[in-house]
């Protein structure tokens, strides 16, 4: 009888994973850079890590972050506590869902930009403009994600806690929340996507400080390296803001699988 042998497949280690993709994107970026068109747009990493320095030296980058930070955080935030029972209620009450979600689906299929105008005369060009335009993306994908895990709670929980005697307060907080809340996380992750990607849009409504301001004026002096530099901290941001919300997210799943486990 013939014995087989099975090759362990070799696997990297994921910060050899981290360290190698890094390694290959600068490599990649640096040739970009050296090009006769790439060079026109790419300024290498060398030039963009020398301006993030002087950049951060005179100060000004810690002020374009912190503003541009506050601004996806408050938006963000006040956009997740809004979404939270309009979604639910949608979920909830048939009848409200009926004539509310057209509008909801309506709306989410306008780009937030397109709102700037009329953001603009409601409010003015100051500080709230960029947090509402960055709620209104915010709010319409996480109310439409939250609806959706509201909407497919599975009916048999619900009529289990029926019969045990439940009222409707008891099965809304113990059994349909717990059962929407991978959906409520997702909904953040998104919900944050959608504020990074609107900030810069939210920045033109006359803003003086900035990462989408650094990055729209320096395209007018062509400071390539600036704003690839603004790119990078803008994606950046958005890594460690989901990572946040992926380590939640750790910590939800290890308690459902507590709870399927007992």
């Amino acid at each position: 009888m013939g014995s087989s042998f099975k090759k362990k497949a070799f696997t990297i280690p994921k910060w050899l994973g981290a360290i190698l993709s890094l390694a290959l994107a600068l490599l990649v970026w640096q040739l970009i850079s050296m090009s006769p068109t790439g060079g026109k747009v790419f300024a290498s990493p060398v030039e963009v890590f020398k301006s993030a320095i002087e950049t951060a030296k005179s100060g000004l980058l810690s002020k374009h972050f912190i503003a541009s930070t506050k601004r996806i955080i408050t938006g963000f935030l006040l956009a997740f506590i809004c979404s939270l029972p309009v979604a639910f209620i949608l979920g909830w009450y048939k009848n409200i869902c009926m004539l509310v979600e057209p509008w909801i689906q309506f709306l989410k299929n306008i780009p937030p930009i397109s709102y700037i105008p009329l953001v603009i005369v409601a409010v003015g060009v100051g500080e709230e403009s960029k947090v509402v335009v960055i709620f209104i993306a915010c709010f319409l994908t996480m109310t439409i994600t939250i609806f959706q895990g509201v909407k497919n709670v599975d009916n048999t929980l619900i009529k289990a806690a029926r019969v045990l005697g439940a009222n409707d307060f008891t099965i809304f907080f113990n059994v349909v929340i717990p059962a929407s809340s991978p959906f409520i996380l997702t909904a953040m992750r998104l919900g944050l996507s959608s504020a990074l990607t609107t900030l810069i849009a939210a920045e033109m409504t006359g803003a003086a400080k900035g990462l989408g301001v650094m990055i729209q004026s320096s395209s007018q002096y062509f400071r390539m390296d600036i704003v690839l530099m603004g790119i990078l901290i803008i994606g950046v941001l958005g890594l460690l803001l989901q990572k946040i919300v992926r380590l939640l997210e750790k910590q939800v799943a290890s308690w459902q699988d507590t709870i399927e486990e007992g």
